[in-house]
């Protein structure tokens, strides 16, 4: 009895204690328990669980408890003759001397209680308490230090714990368990042990899936873990094969392999990742006026029971920091991140490397011991739960679409999964979204022909005096998940078993292709139409980049309907700013200018901004490029009748299809023309009658004209590529280097020419997606890399194209008149 008092008395000053100086934070969301609580209040207790006895956290998860409406920790469980004095199963008791195996005597009990009787259920409820891990947290770099990790905390620890991290105290509620179905389960699956065994290992597994998301897998240290890699079956394998096929010793062999390793192998710190957090925050709050987030409760319901890939988009060097920075903030373990090769840069290099990054090099060609380190490297990273991060581009986008995507750490973590795994795989494809870049400059000069700057520790200390320049809100969506176990099954390749090196089966490269491709079109889907993009949009197609606000706010009213009424896709986010604060807003972030003229207010696009708001209007073209190919055949008359121009549509979407990566398969495209059609109408740009198309002379024609202008830069240079091939293919051997070489110096010829608008920029990119799209649709030999037209490419290319433009034709002919000492130049430039 004195020792029941005298607890009391010790959890009543505790919770006092605690009451001034802990604010603990749930995560996760309790109202699943809530609802099952109120619904079984006779039959069905709660019992919270706990990995070790702790009155501090017992006191904190009473306190949540109680202010969610479910039962206290204190409360007595009373079922039939048992009569607990509290509802708090600690998991690990304080093991008993020459026991092999010791369960907690209070589950033993509750067993045995509801074997006796069967009317009663307990919901267990494991509940995780992690001390300097909130979302809200550290604010030095001593208190970083001793932040919770999978170490289990002393007394002293604990103290420490309570003392530094009064307001960082994170709390997560499991979703419960019924100890009825898992003592059922036991005695069918473990007959010979008490049911206690597979409960715990229930639990265990349950603190496990939700510790891990949080804090990531219980890494070892990066030398320890180096000197395992080296051992492995793989690896060593490798070495042989390098010391028979290079002529050089087992030793030499070993050696580049441990310099590999420690060329690539992240140095995780927790000290590292919290002192990263605090510098973020600071910089953020300069920086940006705030970072809205989306869709973020998806991915921690898959870090349970998945091996998490974040698939972003790259758009500029703060997406590493950025994404780390959302998902720690959140409650979620940061991933491990394929950073290039060139970022590995003194100081730099290693911050990263502790938060996590490793390192790898652009090409592994030719290095069968390097390609076989890194597989291995990668492999041990999926066989332990690590979240992975990579960009399925490659490198940053400098045109604001989205790049074709490179595959070679996607069909490598694939190969990994194959070769054996623990948890399936999800892919969660992620946007950004900026309204100013840090790099807006650098991307400016290649874009004008400048070679692109190396990365350099002056480059980054360079950038950061930008650090007081306001560069407006900063968006990340998380896009719909991609299952990778579906995709193998899509293919029939989720019985295939691969090791290390092994050829990928066609089935197998089938589901990287897929899901490399899906992974892009779930992207684009998760788009976010912020205030500068869609202002760019608007302006940058209009003569002179400029149009009267009255003008504007009803083009930006009209735009705005557009995407509610032909919404891209759930996902996609669309600013609330009404049209004038839209204006408002660009013109803060000094992007556009006002001016008076005639006692007409006018807004134009800032002369420095014109290339880099472009960018910004590149981010969601995909949402109105099917909108304007079909504007842009009506405006020319390509299309009189409804029949003729799904017809057009049908013929031209394969290769907008791959350069914008839309979500639309061949099948539902006719569907999409219809609604798309129907908008029109509503909005009195079109009219329609016995099937055929008329276009109306109304308020509604500049929104035509816009819509139309927009595919302009990818039909011209389809038209442009198109051109070439034919004429060139047959007088020297043409590759995709030499291809290119001859669209910019025939665009640049073409620039000068009158009525001839194209673009800002000739995008290489367009040129690989045109170019594969030709290719899938069996216009060009597949030869790679020689660019090889068939017999009719040129008959049926004019058909595709004949109603665009008959005079950029000869415009185009006519700046391609090249010499052969001209073409010997660029054959020569592309080898280089």
């Amino acid at each position: 009895m004195s020792n029941t008092r005298y607890s009391k008395i010790y959890r009543n000053l505790t919770k006092k204690i605690l009451d001034k100086i802990v604010t603990p934070q749930v995560l996760g969301n309790t109202a699943e328990l809530e609802q099952n609580f109120a619904q079984n209040l006779d039959k069905t207790k709660i019992c919270y669980v706990i990995e070790d006895p702790s009155v501090s956290n017992t006191v904190l998860i009473d306190k949540e408890a109680l202010e969610r409406g479910l039962p206290s920790v204190y409360t007595n469980l009373n079922i039939a003759h048992l009569n607990e004095v509290d509802s708090l199963l600690a998991l690990n008791e304080v093991e008993q001397k020459n026991e092999s195996y010791h369960y907690s005597s209070k589950l033993i009990r509750l067993i045995e209680t509801l074997e006796k009787n069967t009317e009663y259920d307990i919901q267990l409820v494991p509940v995780t308490v992690l001390w300097g891990r909130a979302p809200e947290y550290e604010n030095s770099w001593f208190k970083a230090l001793f932040a919770d990790a999978w170490a289990k905390p002393n007394k002293l620890k604990q103290t420490i714990n309570i003392s530094l991290y009064g307001r960082d105290n994170y709390i997560e509620f499991h979703k419960p368990l019924s100890l009825r179905e898992l003592i059922e389960r036991a005695k069918t699956e473990h007959p010979n042990f008490s049911p206690a065994h597979l409960i715990v290992q229930e639990l265990d597994a349950s603190f496990h899936k939700h510790k891990e998301a949080i804090l990531g897998p219980d890494l070892s240290d990066r030398r320890n873990l180096i000197n395992k890699l080296m051992k492995t079956e793989a690896v060593q394998t490798a070495i042989r094969k390098e010391s028979i096929d290079k002529k050089v010793s087992m030793f030499e062999a070993e050696n580049r392999a441990k310099g590999y390793l420690t060329e690539i192998v992240s140095d995780f710190s927790y000290s590292t990742l919290r002192f990263a957090e605090l510098a973020l925050t600071k910089l953020w709050t300069q920086l940006y006026d705030g970072i809205e987030v989306h869709n973020f409760d998806t991915v921690r319901e898959l870090a349970k029971d998945y091996e998490i890939v974040y698939t972003p988009c790259h758009r500029s060097h703060i997406d590493y920091l950025l994404l780390s920075y959302v998902i720690f903030n959140r409650g979620l373990m940061v991933p491990h991140i394929a950073a290039g090769i060139n970022l590995n840069l003194p100081i730099v290099g290693q911050i990263m490397r502790g938060a996590g990054a490793y390192f790898i090099r652009r090409t592994f060609s030719g290095n069968a011991l390097y390609s076989s380190v890194f597989k291995e490297y990668l492999h041990s990273l999926l066989l332990r739960n690590t979240p992975l991060e990579y960009f399925i581009e490659g490198g940053r986008s400098r045109t604001g679409l989205l790049l074709p995507p490179k595959k070679g750490m996607l069909a490598m973590t694939i190969e990994s999964h194959l070769r054996g795994s623990i948890k399936p795989i999800a892919f969660i494809p992620t946007y950004f979204g900026y309204e100013k870049l840090m790099e807006g400059t650098s991307y400016l000069n290649e874009l004008n022909g400048k070679p692109k700057e190396a990365e350099s520790l002056w480059g980054i200390l360079n950038s950061a005096r930008k650090i007081e320049k306001v560069f407006g809100q900063v968006y990340v969506n998380f896009g719909e998940p991609i299952f990778l176990n579906n995709v193998l099954k899509d293919n029939r390749a989720e019985n295939i078993s691969l090791k290390l090196n092994d050829e990928l089966p066609e089935a197998v490269t089938k589901t990287v292709d897929q899901t490399a491709n899906e992974i892009l079109e779930n992207i684009n889907k998760a788009v976010v139409i912020n205030p500068i993009s869609i202002i760019s949009l608007i302006l940058l197609n209009t003569k002179n980049h400029t149009l009267p606000q009255e003008n504007l706010i009803q083009q930006i009213r009209v735009f705005k309907d557009l995407l509610k009424s032909l919404k891209y896709d759930e996902r996609m986010i669309v600013t609330d700013l009404s049209d004038l604060e839209i204006i408002e807003y660009a013109h803060k972030l000094k992007q556009v200018e006002l001016y008076t003229e005639n006692e007409e207010l006018f807004v134009r696009v800032v002369e420095s901004q014109k290339v880099l708001l472009s960018y910004f209007s590149n981010n969601i073209l995909h949402c109105f490029i099917l909108p304007s190919i079909i504007c842009s055949l009506i405006q020319s008359n390509a299309a009189t009748s409804i029949t003729a121009l799904k017809q057009r549509v049908n013929q031209l979407y394969p290769f907008f299809k791959e350069e914008f990566f839309l979500k639309w398969n061949t099948d539902e495209l006719d569907t999409e023309i219809d609604k798309i059609l129907n908008e029109l109408s509503i909005l009195s740009a079109i009219n329609i009658q016995n099937n055929k198309i008329y276009l109306n002379e109304s308020d509604s024609h500049n929104t035509v004209m816009t819509l139309t202008v927009l595919s302009e830069l990818s039909l011209n240079n389809m038209v442009l590529i198109s051109q070439l091939i034919p004429r060139f293919s047959s007088k020297i051997e043409l590759d995709f280097k030499t291809l290119e070489k001859l669209a910019k110096a025939t665009l640049k010829n073409l620039s000068v020419q009158e009525g001839f608008r194209s673009g800002y920029y000739f995008d290489s990119a367009t040129l690989r997606s045109f170019i594969t799209a030709l290719t899938q649709n069996e216009l060009l030999a597949s030869s790679h890399p020689v660019i090889h037209p068939i017999s009719n490419f040129e008959m049926q290319i004019l058909d595709y194209f004949s109603w665009y433009k008959p005079q950029l034709i000869e415009l185009i002919y006519a700046s391609s008149q090249f010499t052969e000492k001209e073409l010997k130049q660029f054959k020569d430039a592309s080898k280089k």
